[in-house]
């Protein structure tokens, strides 16, 4: 089972890095790093191989970010937030998070190539659940 788990998060790493690539060939600045949050910032190893991955930080949390998010909107509805960035700075200083700092650049690298080559070969023979 072990090689199963390890073959789907690194799979998910890689694929979160390629939509990132797409991101960051549209965005006007640099993406530096990346929050993951909800359920999935809780698993350790996946934020890990995403920050491989992707080479930039990932920050994790909150898990309960649906939650928070509506805690926000209604305490800016009861006039006790008043912008956006208020609401970021309670978040910040009431929730915590993790950050994992990427490394194995050269294997993770090595490891998105080969999976360029498998997604570009599975489209050619025309399977294109792998895109």
């Amino acid at each position: 089972h072990g090689e199963t788990v390890r073959a789907i998060f690194e799979s998910l790493a890689l694929k979160y890095r390629m939509v990132l690539d797409g991101f960051r060939a549209l965005a006007p600045f640099p993406i530096e790093k990346l929050h993951v949050i909800g359920g999935g910032s809780k698993n350790a190893l996946l934020n890990q191989f995403t920050a491989d991955s992707t080479g930039i930080p990932v920050v994790a949390g909150p898990a309960e970010a649906t939650a928070i998010g509506n805690v926000m909107m209604q305490a800016y509805a009861a006039g006790r937030v008043s912008s956006l960035a208020e609401m970021r700075r309670m978040i910040a200083r009431c929730v915590p998070t993790e950050t994992f700092l990427p490394g194995n650049a050269q294997e993770w690298n090595a490891a998105y190539e080969r999976f360029e080559t498998l997604l570009a070969g599975a489209a050619a023979g025309g399977n294109k659940q792998f895109n």
